[in-house]
């Protein structure tokens, strides 16, 4: 989590605010298709495989399911990436960056993250990322040495993270005896039917979030884009943190639901806390970012506030209602708030740019886990 910590800086002093926005601006645009390439098997593939994890037919077949899903949608996704790049002027005159950005989509497909949290083996997730970041690292400070080698960085992410996606596939083939098959088209198509609530649960909050950043390249410029995400990579760092002590918590919930009050409680601490520090240090954030814009302290609160409510929303989200099976439950109060996010990110971002952008952010997480906390409250009751 901390190495990207350490490129940063680097990044923007190099490659410039200008640049970097440039090539945010390609990722946000990829991100919407990596949450439909996913297509949410990192929440169901990994609760089957936590059911299932002693029955090898079983995981073959949730393998099989989520590589023929994922296999059909990555094909789509490209193909409309491409042309949403060739048709629009803007992204044309930047087309290698958009380009040597779409193979992350293929990276991410391939990495089995879904099998290795179903049967508890943090520790291949957690090596392998690390692996990624070490050799993204150092070949950040090998190849990117002046302001136009930015096309640079979207090649090293997508290499990084397709190499970690066949490394992972080597060791479920190999260590775990994991087989593909051919499904009946049927089985297909019911699995596809099956993860649509929680894929609509986990593609929406793209449309208040990338939505922020794309829209701030379309309507500004791209040097408040790299000030945005720069401010937001320190959050997404705790963010990120959250997550993976969520996703930790997962598999163990759904044996243990329990377990869920010290949990609620644990997550709750941690989210204050990590909403605290960036405010709290904000001198030293500014510093190494060798940021001096003038409404940086006000974005950068409403982003470490937004955390809390991120908090609440995975909280009673993920592990608490999905859970328990109420998935259409969690999948409305996303696609709500999510709408609700979008609609209000054009006028936000048109007439106040950066700190629009920001606020929204804070609403729309507000709004999803505010919601959730208030049906669980009512949950309890009855």
């Amino acid at each position: 989590m901390l190495l990207p910590l350490i490129t940063l800086p680097y990044l923007l002093r190099v490659l410039g605010f200008s640049n970097y926005g440039i090539v945010i601006l390609a990722a946000s645009l990829v991100a919407y298709f990596q949450s439909i390439t996913d297509y949410s098997f990192k929440i169901t593939a990994t609760r089957d495989v936590a059911v299932f994890r002693n029955s090898p037919e079983k995981l073959n077949i949730i393998y099989s399911k989520v590589l023929i899903v994922k296999g059909m949608f990555l094909i789509f996704s490209f193909f409309i990436l491409t042309t949403i790049v060739l048709l629009y002027p803007p992204f044309y005159e930047e087309r290698t960056v958009f380009f040597l950005t779409m193979p992350l989509l293929l990276g991410y497909g391939l990495f089995p993250e879904w099998f290795f949290q179903g049967i508890e083996k943090m520790k291949y997730i957690s090596l392998l990322n690390i692996g990624i970041k070490l050799f993204f690292t150092i070949c950040v400070f090998i190849f990117i040495t002046e302001k136009e080698d930015y096309w640079i960085y979207p090649l090293l992410q997508s290499a990084g993270f397709i190499g970690a996606g066949l490394v992972g596939q080597y060791i479920l083939i190999k260590k775990y005896k994991i087989k593909f098959r051919w499904l009946h088209f049927k089985m297909v198509r019911n699995t596809i039917k099956d993860n649509f609530p929680i894929f609509i649960n986990q593609f929406l909050p793209n449309l208040y979030n990338n939505t922020n950043t794309l829209l701030l390249g379309i309507f500004t410029t791209t040097y408040l884009v790299g000030i945005y995400d720069a401010l937001k990579k320190i959050i997404d760092l705790c963010v990120v943190l959250l997550n993976v002590v969520s996703r930790v918590f997962f598999p163990f919930l759904n044996r243990r639901k329990d377990a869920f009050p010290k949990y609620r409680n644990l997550m709750l601490g941690l989210g204050l806390l990590l909403a605290a520090l960036p405010i709290l240090g904000y001198p030293l954030v500014f510093w190494y970012l060798d940021m001096e814009y003038k409404n940086a302290l006000l974005i950068l609160i409403l982003l470490s506030l937004s955390i809390i409510g991120y908090t609440a929303y995975d909280i009673f989200g993920l592990n608490y209602f999905i859970i328990r099976r109420k998935d259409k439950l969690v999948m409305k109060n996303t696609i709500l708030s999510s709408l609700i996010g979008f609609v209000l990110a054009f006028p936000l971002i048109y007439f106040f740019n950066i700190i629009g952008a920001a606020a929204n952010l804070l609403i729309a997480r507000f709004l999803m886990g505010g919601h959730l906390w208030f049906k669980w409250k009512y949950d309890e009751a009855n």
